[in-house]
């Protein structure tokens, strides 16, 4: 492993695993690398807060900044709520969801396990009927303070599981659509 892959892994192993992609990458993963390479600053992961832009700096040697505002502010973290009176059950929210902590299906009511929601907001702009809210569940705890090393290792898992998940089921769709225009032919 070079020296910059490991740097990358040992960064991924200091962030929260929230998946929320507020500091501008598709994934914790991809944010740890381009600080690794040098692309990105170590301030701009709100969930990680003023705690983890301190880890990030032990890590890499430079200096602690202050949260970059253009990420984001620094919060309690919060869950995820379907008002399920109101869910027409249309799976963007599934899809949404990074660690597969919505469950339902096709026009049924859909619901949050809480213990497994990262607060990572990205279900919200994808409900067509703005049926999800979030609450804040960490009370004043902010950052490193409201979250877990637990909880980031299970996020971070979910997390790969929701990735593998998602590649098997192109793998599945393609095969499915390959067979699909052998028997046309």
């Amino acid at each position: 492993m070079s020296v910059t892959n490991a740097l990358a892994q040992a960064l991924n192993d200091a962030l929260p695993q929230t998946q929320c992609t507020r500091c501008s990458y598709p994934d914790c993963r991809a944010y740890a690398k381009a600080i690794a390479a040098g692309e990105a600053a170590i301030n701009q992961c709100p969930p990680g807060g003023t705690e983890g832009v301190k880890r990030l700096a032990a890590l890499t040697g430079r200096p602690v900044l202050p949260l970059n505002p253009d990420n984001g502010l620094e919060a309690p973290r919060q869950l995820a709520v379907i008002d399920e009176a109101w869910c027409i059950g249309c799976t963007l929210c599934l899809k949404a969801c990074p660690v597969d902590c919505i469950v339902g299906g096709p026009k049924a009511m859909h619901t949050v396990i809480d213990h497994l929601c990262t607060g990572c907001e990205l279900c919200i702009p994808v409900c067509p009927v703005d049926c999800i809210s979030l609450q804040p569940v960490t009370g004043a705890r902010t950052g490193w303070q409201a979250w877990s090393e637990t909880q980031a290792d299970q996020a971070g898992s979910r997390y790969a599981w929701h990735r593998e998940r998602e590649r098997r089921d192109e793998l599945e769709r393609n095969e499915r659509l390959a067979a699909l225009s052998t028997m046309r032919e």
